[in-house]
């Protein structure tokens, strides 16, 4: 077929996106270029004619190496030279793969199968193997930065927000293990669900029509095609598989790229100049803006949001596809084709956001400064908790006008506090019965009350990293 420069290319996905994702990509290629989807059917078509020697004794008659090898040889341009008369790809497909073999084996070609017995199967099998091959190692490279990062930021100060406001203490290896979990949990999910793609063999409407021609037992035949592949059959098939199936699994990864998009979000926030936490990577001669010199863009997070932006309303055209009049109808013969672009657009998500944490620059004294900012109001809740255990019911309305003469009068909250001897000296006795020596120096450092964050850090680290080791490439 004739080259075409990619720059001539429609898709940024063949142009932008594969020249910032070459490795990626050239693995994706493997399962979702036209080359693989051609490959894939005609694997399908030699697991059926192994199938049928199987089930007519004559399994000698040609070895499942020969017939392995006809895939490896297809000349897929050939294919749609063939389509060009045909116009019907597996008929192409067919005509081009019998005169690749004996002539006493070509006949078994196709038969008994109608054309979706070959491509939802191929389908099926091309998504569990891009899933397992690709997109998994990839996560799990994913999961093991975040990991790392919120392993190594453990015990790292950082104040909590809450509706974009300061809240109480955490540490950013907590922030980070939100995210851990989230994507940990992703992961086995996405395993099962390609693991659970079925194929069929029975036929235009399900029914076994044309393979009880055959066969006194086409639904073993079926198994022994699918098994041939490392399928299982579809429990119920019009002409087609039953699409939840594929659809469990597009979700799934619509699951994980929400969760991908919300940390890139949550990145790029803390690069903000008045947050300034984090910063993403910037190499020696990167330009931030055209005009603004001085400009250090988060541009990555923002590209992965983009992404999600562009392929997360994807999932409407997976839940369309759900629907199928009667046995069949083709109103998903080319929404179906764009499921390939959305498995691209989500692993280089996955790549970018990778990229991000790998080269993240941490500013501690930056966290520890905007946890500082507000004087210590940050500790308004364990003084309201402590008071309240003091015995007293109004202890939240207490506290929250000594908050608001701590804005009003620039005090520290401390310093507020000693404002209402009564009230300090209830929640400074509740500090001295909890082995605080010092109560006064308690409310002076805001960064030790961070609950159980440093622990849950390190143990969901520990739960996950071990999912994450399970599906490395």
């Amino acid at each position: 077929m004739q080259s075409r420069d990619i720059f001539r290319n429609l898709s940024p996905l063949d142009h932008r996106y594969w020249a910032s994702n070459q490795a990626v990509f050239d693995q994706l290629a493997d399962y979702l270029s036209e080359d693989a989807v051609v490959r894939y059917c005609a694997r399908a078509e030699m697991a059926l004619v192994k199938a049928h020697l199987h089930s007519r004794q004559l399994a000698a008659a040609i070895t499942p190496a020969v017939l392995d090898a006809v895939v490896d040889q297809l000349d897929v341009a050939a294919v749609y030279r063939e389509e060009e008369t045909t116009r019907h790809n597996i008929r192409a497909l067919v005509n081009v793969l019998q005169k690749l073999l004996p002539s006493e084996i070509a006949p078994l070609v196709h038969l008994g199968a109608t054309s979706v017995d070959i491509l939802d199967t191929a389908q099926a099998a091309r998504l569990r193997d891009v899933t397992a091959r690709v997109v998994l190692p990839l996560l799990a490279s994913l999961l093991e930065e975040l990991c790392r990062l919120a392993e190594a930021e453990a015990d790292t100060p950082q104040v909590g927000r809450t509706h974009g406001q300061h809240a109480v203490p955490i540490t950013f290896g907590f922030a980070m293990a939100e995210y851990v979990a989230r994507l940990g949990k992703c992961l086995p999910e996405l395993a099962a669900r390609a693991a659970d793609l079925r194929g069929k063999l029975a036929g235009a409407t399900g029914s076994y029509n044309a393979l009880s021609m055959s066969y006194a037992d086409p639904e073993a035949v079926e198994t022994l095609y699918l098994s041939n592949l490392g399928l299982r059959p579809s429990e119920h098939s019009t002409q087609l598989v039953e699409p939840e199936h594929q659809l469990r699994l597009l979700q799934e990864m619509n699951t994980a790229f929400g969760v991908i998009a919300n940390l890139a979000d949550d990145l790029r926030n803390l690069q903000r100049s008045e947050i300034d936490e984090v910063r993403e990577g910037f190499a020696a001669g990167q330009v931030g803006s055209s005009t603004m010199p001085q400009k250090r863009n988060p541009w990555n997070c923002e590209h992965v949001k983009s992404l999600w932006k562009a392929f997360a309303p994807r999932v409407l055209t997976f839940y369309m596809d759900q629907i199928s009049e009667h046995q069949r109808d083709l109103t998903n013969s080319a929404s179906q084709r764009f499921v390939a672009d959305y498995v691209a657009g989500f692993c280089a998500a996955i790549n970018r956001m990778l990229s991000v944490l790998r080269s993240l620059g941490v500013n501690r004294q930056r966290m520890l400064t905007n946890l500082a900012s507000g004087g210590g109001s940050v500790l308004a809740e364990p003084a309201y908790i402590l008071l309240a255990e003091s015995g007293l019911a109004e202890a939240h309305e207490i506290i929250r006008t000594i908050t608001l003469l701590a804005e009003k009068e620039k005090l520290s909250f401390g310093d507020a506090l000693a404002r209402h001897p009564e009230a300090e000296a209830a929640v400074f006795a509740q500090l001295r019965g909890l082995g605080y020596a010092d109560p006064a120096d308690f409310f002076r450092n805001p960064h030790l009350y961070n609950g159980r964050a440093a622990a849950k850090a390190r143990a969901l680290v520990a739960r996950y990293r071990p999912v994450a080791n399970r599906f490395k490439a």
